[in-house]
Order: C-alpha cells, then structure tokens, then sequence
C-alpha cells in the first residue's frame, strides 16, 4: 500500500516548487518596477509638456505677436523713375499713377483711400517733391524730366539735383516754354525761339 507523504510547504502556505509569478514579472510590476518608472516619465514629460504650451499661450496674449514689418513701397520704374510697388511685389508704377482714379495696380492698392484721402500729406514721402515756394508739389517721377511742373523750374535745377541736360537736349540760360535750361533737340532750328539767347535756332544743330 502506497502512502503519500504531503508536499513541503513555505512559509507562505505555498507549495515548495510553486512560484506566485515568474522573475520577469516580479521585476516589471512590483511597487517599484520599470512599469511604474516608464508610467512616471510619460507622465513628467506629458506634464512638461502642457506647461511648456501654457507659458507660450500666456506669453501671446499678454504681450501679443511681434507686429509684420511693414511692406516697402518704393521702387525704380525701368525707366529709372520713381515709383509705387504693387502688392505683388513686382508691379513698379510711376508715381504720378497713383491717386490719379486709374487702378494701375491690379487690386487697386494705388488708389486706396488711406493713400489718396489727404493728398500729398497721405502719400509716402518719397512719391513727393516739395517746390521751392512750398506751396506747390509734384511728384518725383516728374523731377528732372525737362518740363517746368513747379511752374519756378525748381523741380528742374538744382534743389532737384538734377544732371546736366543729356545728349538729346539743348542747355539755355533761360527759356520761354514749358522747358527749365534744356529744350529738345528736335525743337532746334524750328523757327521759333524757345532760349532766351535765340541759341536754339543759331547754334544747336537739328537731332
């Protein structure tokens, strides 16, 4: 007759070649396991995070985004004139085009009402030439172009700054037309004098 001896048991009340849980799993998920590190750092970082975005928030609505740079509206004509810049960037008026009531810029940022509603004093300095008798101005794109627009021919000489009369013009001390010191070559010789000295018809050779 077989008698069966019971089996040893630990202290715990568990037989002797029984394990609760096998060694990996009392090393992930006791009290203080990898689990629990992993679940603190995601937990940190989340934090981290949330506290990070809360600074940047507070940051925008107390002290507010930095204002865009204002868009440069000066520009050269390919006639070497000055000139408006039109919102894209790449359009140059001249700019005596602009608050003349024709859109010349394809949205029409040339005629708005922030730049035309107090002409000149609502237009850009550099789109204005101030005559010498300070009460006239006109517009720097008709600064030394030969034709008296001051009605003085100050935007002509020199508080225009302007070169000496160029290779299709003739230079007059003093004129009797629209002209300021240099009349077109084409008016030489055309029978009537447009220099004070009559240079015009007696020594400026016909373009």
């Amino acid at each position: 007759m077989n008698r069966i001896f019971p089996q040893p048991r630990t202290l715990d009340g568990n037989p002797e070649g029984e394990k609760k849980t096998s060694e990996s799993e009392e090393d992930c998920c006791g009290p203080f396991s990898c689990c629990s590190r992993r679940g603190f750092w995601i937990s940190a970082w989340t934090l981290l995070l949330l506290v990070s975005l809360t600074l940047i928030i507070w940051l925008v609505s107390s002290f507010g985004l930095p204002p865009p740079s204002p868009m440069t509206r000066a520009c050269a004509t390919t006639s070497n004139k000055t000139g408006f810049l039109c919102d894209d960037r790449e359009t140059c008026i001249p700019a005596s085009l602009v608050c003349d009531r024709v859109r010349a810029c394809a949205h029409g940022e040339d005629e708005e009402e922030a730049l035309c509603g107090n002409v000149p004093h609502s237009l850009p300095s550099f789109l204005v030439f101030h005559c010498s008798d300070h009460t006239s101005w006109v517009f720097e794109d008709q600064k030394c172009d030969g034709f008296n627009d001051c009605g003085d021919c100050s935007d002509e000489g020199i508080l225009a700054r302007c070169p000496p009369c160029g290779p299709q013009w003739w230079s007059c001390p003093s004129t009797f037309s629209q002209y300021c010191g240099c009349v077109p070559r084409h008016l030489c010789r055309d029978r009537v004098q447009h220099c004070w000295d009559w240079s015009d018809e007696y020594i400026c050779p016909r373009a």
